[in-house]
């Protein structure tokens, strides 16, 4: 019931928005999402890992934008956007979760080791995870699309009672 709060609060507060479905804007972030990562592979040859993590999790957060914007759903919030993953889209957010995690620890502090396997790991989980998204992108048809929205906006009408 927190994360149902959390989300509803953003939304009044105009954090999250229903807007027009946007293939153009999904296509967009899919295509940063792509240019994230081949910038990351790039970085990994000069040894630049931690900066690579970064450039990782972004890689996925924007494949996630691309999907939210093609069902007509703006987020302004990493937790929000990781947590309408799952719960509008039924779609396991273990991975992109860790990526955030990984992050903010390599971002924000120094006492940490971080090796060129488990960056290479951390290429596997985007490239996966963006697939993932990208896949289900594909096998939306506009009537799935008109029902995620419907059940969207169903359920920020029921939780806001």
């Amino acid at each position: 019931m927190k994360k149902l709060s959390f989300l509803v609060k953003l939304y009044k507060k105009g954090v999250i928005k229903v807007v027009a479905p946007s293939d153009e804007i999904r296509d967009s972030y899919f295509s940063k999402s792509e240019s994230y990562l081949d910038s990351a592979k790039i970085l990994i040859k000069e040894n630049k890992l931690e900066e690579t993590v970064s450039l990782l999790y972004y890689s996925m957060y924007y494949s996630l934008l691309g999907l939210l914007f093609e069902i007509g759903i703006k987020s302004e919030n990493h937790i929000a956007s990781i947590e309408l993953l799952s719960s509008v889209f039924g779609i396991d957010p273990k991975e992109i979760v860790f990526a955030r995690r990984e992050r903010i620890n390599k971002q924000y502090y120094v006492d940490f080791k971080i090796s060129k396997d488990d960056v290479d790991k951390l290429v596997k989980i985007a490239e996966d995870f963006s697939s993932k998204i990208q896949d289900y992108s594909s096998k939306l048809t506009s009537s799935k699309i008109g029902e995620l929205r419907k059940t969207f906006t169903k359920w920020l009408n029921s939780v806001q009672l």
